[in-house]
C-alpha cells in the first residue's frame, strides 16, 4: 500500500462517523466473502452447512460470469442459490473501485449501479451492508457509506466491541498469504471474554487457493475455534441488528 493509502486508512479509522457505544453482548462471528469467486459458494457451502452458519457475500456486479487471472467468479445461478440458502448479499460497488480515488458522484453512481444489478435477485430487500473494495477507505468514502448502509466493513483485524464503528468494522483476513492461527485464537478469546463481535473475510475457497483465499480446512478450523469458545455465527446484517446500542442510524 502506498503512503496515500496508508494516510487515508489511518484518517478514516479515527474519524468519528458512525461509532456506537455498546454494552457487552453475546460474542458473535460473521463470515464474509469479498468479490464472490464461485468457489466461495461451491466449495465453502458444505463447510458453512456443517456449522449451521450463514455468511455475508459482498458482491461487485461486474464480476458476474467473469473469469480473471484464472479465477472464476459467480454466475447468476450461484447468486440465486446463495440467497435461497439464506445467506446475506452486501454491496462491494459494481466496478470494484478504489473508493478514495473516486469523487463522490462516481462512488454514489457505482453503488447505485450495483443496487440496480442486484435488485432482481433480492426481491425488494435493501442492500444494508457494504465492504470497501481492497479495504481502501478515506474519511469521505466512510461518510458516504455510513449514509447509505447500516454497516461498512474494512480489513483491520480487531474485535468490534465496547465502541463499535459501524462505518468501518474491523475484520480478520482469512487469507493464505497472511493467516495466523495464533492471532485468530487471541481474537476469539478476546471476543469471548469481553462480549465482542468478530468478522472474517476471504475470497476464493479451494484446496489450492489464491493468496487472497483460503482452503476449506482453514475455514472449518476458524469456525470450529469460534464455536468452541461460544461465538454464535450470524450474517453481518443480523449481528448489527442485535447490537445493544441506542440506534443504528447515522
Amino acid at each position: 500500500m502506498d503512503l496515500f493509502g496508508r494516510l487515508n486508512r489511518t484518517a478514516a479509522r479515527y474519524a468519528a462517523v458512525k461509532t456506537r457505544a455498546c454494552e457487552p453482548f453475546a460474542p458473535t462471528l460473521s463470515v464474509t466473502f469479498d468479490d464472490f469467486p464461485r468457489s466461495a459458494w461451491t466449495n465453502a457451502r458444505k463447510v458453512l452447512e456443517r456449522h449451521g452458519a450463514l455468511a455475508t457475500y459482498y458482491v461487485a456486479g461486474r464480476f458476474c460470469g467473469a473469469s480473471e487471472k484464472g479465477l472464476e467468479y459467480f454466475q447468476a445461478g450461484d447468486l440465486k442459490a446463495v440467497i435461497g440458502a439464506g445467506h446475506e448479499i452486501g454491496c462491494h460497488t459494481f466496478s470494484h473501485i478504489h473508493a478514495p480515488r473516486m469523487g463522490e458522484a462516481r462512488f454514489v453512481a457505482d453503488c447505485d449501479r450495483n443496487a440496480a444489478f442486484l435488485a432482481p435477485f433480492l426481491g425488494g430487500r435493501p442492500l444494508e451492508t457494504f465492504a470497501y473494495p481492497y479495504g481502501d477507505v478515506c474519511v469521505r468514502s466512510k461518510r458516504l457509506a455510513a449514509q447509505r448502509f447500516v454497516t461498512a466493513r474494512g480489513i483491520r483485524a480487531d474485535v468490534n466491541g465496547g465502541s463499535v464503528d459501524l462505518a468501518l468494522l474491523a475484520s480478520m483476513p482469512l487469507e493464505r498469504r497472511s493467516w495466523s492461527a495464533a492471532r485468530w485464537r487471541r481474537l476469539v478469546e478476546d471476543a469471548a471474554g469481553q462480549g465482542g463481535w468478530l468478522t472474517l473475510f476471504t475470497h476464493d475457497v479451494s484446496d489450492d487457493p489464491t493468496p487472497h483465499g483460503c482452503t476449506p480446512a482453514m475455514l472449518d478450523e476458524a469456525l470450529t475455534l469460534a464455536r468452541d469458545h461460544g461465538l454464535r455465527v450470524l450474517t453481518v446484517g443480523a449481528a448489527a441488528a442485535r447490537l445493544p446500542v441506542q440506534a443504528l442510524a447515522a
